[in-house]
């Protein structure tokens, strides 16, 4: 028989809610939201399988008062042990994350991780997709790609649309651009993250993969080129949010093309078992969904 230890988190907030009955006040204490306080106690008593606090005015019941016994004995005992390292209750996180992902969608949600899981210290390492350039200490991934990763385990964290985008200049300067057929003789900025024949194929040109012009294997960096007036990027929507919400960069065309391509999170076998990489996983998906 397998028995799951609750996480420290989850016993913490349980013991600071059961001591001052208000959520506000617990949160506070706990430097958290009143969603996390909320969050974790739903989630020790699903662990646990048993109600621990009355509806109303956060009373414990039977079962709870039990517990925050054994709950206030165990913490007691965890704090009689120095720490000569980290924080007592900490946990660390090591995350091979690709530069525009990290930069575009992942940064700007950190805040509301770090605020429901303040035990958790959060490592962000770069992996670069084509290069396989992946951290081995790493313990969780986030990969860009076909989803066919046979040396890990893997969920589709985010799928996306492509469109070609340049800036407001060089649309004045280069457009209109009513039909596909406008990008004709005009700089496409080219990079094997995301090849042009997807949309050439959508719509129906019979065109070469460019072969001229320049190369990025960054698509922020080419993001940047794009905004720089350098030519036409073919980017996805998601990740070129920043620049379309800073109106450095402008959609050429109304019609967007599913790209063949996502953001899987990956790890190896056993990973899952510690609660943080669990935790995060459990967030990241939330987020994005």
């Amino acid at each position: 028989m397998t028995i799951r230890i609750p996480p420290i988190q989850c016993l913490l907030t349980f013991e600071a809610l059961a001591r001052l009955r208000s959520v506000t006040q617990a949160s506070e204490e706990l430097c958290v939201t009143p969603s996390a306080v909320s969050h974790r106690i739903k989630q020790l008593e699903q662990i646990l399988g048993t109600k621990l606090f009355g509806r109303a005015d956060f009373s414990l019941t039977t079962e709870g008062s039990e517990y925050l016994a054994h709950v206030r004995e165990g913490l007691a005992t965890l704090q009689k042990f120095p720490s000569s390292a980290a924080t007592p209750g900490r946990r660390k996180l090591r995350l091979a994350v690709t530069p525009t992902f990290a930069r575009s969608i992942l940064l700007p949600r950190l805040k509301q991780f770090s605020e429901a899981y303040p035990e958790i210290d959060l490592t962000l390492q770069v992996s670069i997709p084509l290069l396989d350039v992946v951290a081995e200490d790493a313990d969780l991934m986030i990969r860009f790609g076909t989803g066919r990763y046979a040396d890990v385990e893997h969920v589709c964290l985010m799928k996306d649309d492509i469109t070609p985008l340049a800036s407001p200049a060089f649309a004045r300067e280069h457009g209109p651009f009513d039909a596909p057929e406008d990008l004709e003789g005009v700089p496409l900025l080219r990079s094997p993250l995301e090849p042009w024949r997807t949309w050439f194929a959508a719509h129906d040109l019979d065109w070469p993969e460019p072969v001229d012009g320049s190369q990025f294997n960054d698509i922020g960096l080419m993001c940047d080129g794009a905004a720089a007036g350098m030519g036409v990027a073919l980017v996805r929507l998601k990740l070129a949010a920043p620049w379309l919400e800073h109106g450095t960069l402008v959609p050429l065309y109304e019609r967007h093309v599913p790209s063949p391509h996502a953001h899987y999170l990956c790890w190896r076998t056993g990973t899952m078992d510690r609660w943080e990489c669990a935790a995060f996983a459990e967030w990241l998906k939330k987020s994005l969904s």
